[in-house]
């Protein structure tokens, strides 16, 4: 009887698994955002991400912003992006300088300004930011 529930449980989570989409997945595919207008309209935004989450509750008086013409949802960012304006933890080896690891970096990701926020001794191994 127990093998018959199972299996029963397995085939419902797949069922299940199959028509909802990952949290991820309808954040790539949907634009999140609200656009400025006049009327009051009813928005379904239960399933919005967490900051934007249940803005339809949001006790607001005019639904009228100004949007900025620039930025992106982070899931759509392109990589140059995120090289651009963004940080990377490393974990140092022994023996080479902080500013020998930071010179590597600044030589692989052909970019123009690099720089780290602490110094690790040579001989020391750890996380350089």
């Amino acid at each position: 009887m127990a093998d018959t529930v199972s299996a029963e449980e397995k085939i419902k989570k797949k069922k299940k698994s199959k028509s909802e989409k990952s949290l991820g997945a309808v954040q790539k595919t949907q634009d999140f955002s609200v656009e400025p207008s006049e009327k009051i309209t009813k928005l379904d935004a239960s399933k919005w991400p967490l900051l934007l989450k249940n803005f339809d509750r949001l006790n607001v008086r005019t639904n009228h912003y100004t949007p900025l013409p620039f930025g992106s949802s982070p899931l759509k960012r392109e990589i140059g992006e995120y090289i651009k304006s963004g940080f990377i933890n490393l974990d140092k080896p022994s023996n080479p300088s902080s500013h020998e690891v930071v010179a590597w970096i600044k030589r692989i990701l052909k970019v123009e300004k690099t720089g780290h926020s602490g110094t690790l001794d040579p001989k020391t191994t750890g996380i350089l930011n």
